[in-house]
């Protein structure tokens, strides 16, 4: 019986899935995988120092830096761990609810 790729699937379900798959390295940047983030870090540039201690720690390579620098966050592929937050000596992170993020309108 021949299986099917499953970078063919739109969505996969666990019954198309081969036993012992291993899927292709790095294709996490390929897709949106924020959506289901129940909490949002919130950046205090104000407070921030640019230790990077936030960059070093996120799972999701979701800290955006430019010369060495926390420039933002990006949102599409951070899953609010709150890895950074806790990390944080400095008090620049925060989280708060993504229900109260999307209803101030931040995007």
């Amino acid at each position: 019986m021949d299986m099917p790729k499953l970078e063919t699937f739109d969505e996969w379900r666990p019954e198309e899935i081969p036993q012992g798959y291993v899927c292709k390295a790095g294709t996490a940047r390929e897709y949106i995988t924020g959506g289901w983030r129940s909490k949002r870090p919130i950046w205090d540039a104000d407070a921030c120092t640019s230790c990077m201690m936030c960059w070093v720690v996120c799972p999701d390579a979701s800290i955006i830096a430019k010369d060495g620098k926390m420039v933002g966050i990006d949102y599409d592929h951070c899953k609010g761990c709150g890895v950074c937050i806790h990390e944080c000596k400095f008090d620049a992170l925060s989280l708060i609810k993504e229900s109260e993020a999307l209803a101030k309108g931040d995007e």
